[in-house]
């Protein structure tokens, strides 16, 4: 049974350098219907998390959601509350920087306050946590940073407070047109 992509064209090239302008018109049209799938992929991603707490109070996706519904029930606008909801989904393949991994799918898409504030949230977080462990005041090597307050903040409010097998939360349904919309148009093209 042949699937609906494999009854699209496809380019004919076998090295980039032969391609032709239909090949590329090809390539074109398969990105646009390929990015615009890439809040669902977002989401199915998201689910991930909800396999395994880790330790933790609560698992990883509902840490997200409840830093999510801290979020958006304090009124912080879309794009924040998309932050709050995304912040650990590196987790499931960035055991060791699973910050770097949210910013990257991030990026094209959020502020700049926003992006440093996500990629930045493993080091706040760690404030938090690891008194014991590690440097707790490594995030003060980063204080004179224009977005260092909204970092903070996040990790404050929302990060660490999303950990209570008690609170109540919205789903990722109610989630799910934000993130639509987030992921809808990129702020910018990164490379």
């Amino acid at each position: 049974m042949m699937t609906d992509e494999e009854d699209r064209p496809r380019a004919s090239f076998t090295a980039f350098d032969e391609g032709t302008q239909t090949d590329y018109a090809i390539l074109g049209a398969e990105f646009v219907r390929y990015a615009s799938s890439l809040p669902d992929r977002v989401i199915e991603h998201l689910m991930l998390l909800g396999h395994g707490h880790g330790g933790f109070p609560v698992d990883r996706l509902t840490h997200s959601l409840q830093a999510a519904t801290l979020a958006y029930d304090d009124g912080r606008d879309e794009e924040y509350v998309v932050c709050a909801l995304l912040h650990d989904i590196g987790d499931s393949l960035g055991s060791y920087n699973h910050p770097d991994v949210a910013a990257a799918i991030l990026k094209p898409f959020v502020s700049e306050a926003n992006l440093w504030m996500v990629e930045k949230h493993g080091i706040f977080q760690s404030y938090h946590m690891f008194r014991s462990v590690l440097d707790h005041d490594l995030r003060d090597s980063l204080r004179r940073h224009r977005h260092f307050a909204h970092a903070e903040e996040f990790s404050v409010c929302y990060d660490n407070r999303a950990f209570d097998p008690r609170r109540p939360n919205r789903t990722i349904a109610f989630f799910e047109p934000m993130v639509h919309r987030l992921f809808a148009r990129p702020r910018r093209i990164t490379s």
